[in-house]
């Protein structure tokens, strides 16, 4: 998208970019944890980053859409065509959000933050259901994560 990573400003140190291929394409058991670890980590840092429960609850609502109009019936494909579409189409509204955010919060850029960490993993989907479903497992974890190290509004 043309932005450099950002480097946290003071408060924890930004977590390692988790391993997304085996939290998005494996189906595993240490893919699970990989999942809860890494979305510990990183809703503690949002947490910290001051991303408000309105900021990530809007786009987790977009992806609960998407989940509810992607079929699991292997026989609608022009319904999981559009469920895929749908979902690349939230890269452009993650990044619009993002900068919306970048010019309230220059310093810490919440919004930007969690673009960064989502938007490779949309890729890996790759139109496949069961990829989308482990991508809404994780988004979901770290929204826990961050409600539970008292993310919230401002």
């Amino acid at each position: 998208m043309g932005h450099r990573p950002l480097q946290p400003q003071g408060g924890a140190a930004k977590p390692a970019r988790p391993n997304l291929v085996k939290i998005i394409q494996n189906t595993d058991v240490d893919s699970a944890r990989e999942l809860v670890k890494a979305a510990e980590e990183w809703g503690k840092y949002l947490a910290e980053q001051k991303l408000t429960t309105s900021q990530i609850r809007t786009i987790f609502g977009l992806v609960r859409l998407i989940e509810l109009s992607w079929p699991s019936d292997v026989n609608d494909p022009e319904r999981a065509r559009k469920a895929e579409r749908d979902l690349i189409l939230l890269k452009p509204k993650l990044a619009y959000q993002a900068q919306r955010d970048a010019e309230k919060n220059r310093q810490t850029q919440p919004v930007r933050q969690l673009e960064e960490l989502l938007s490779p993993a949309i890729d890996l989907v790759q139109g496949n259901r069961d990829n989308f479903q482990r991508f809404v497992d994780f988004f979901e974890a770290i929204l826990a994560y961050h409600k539970a190290a008292g993310g919230g509004e401002r």
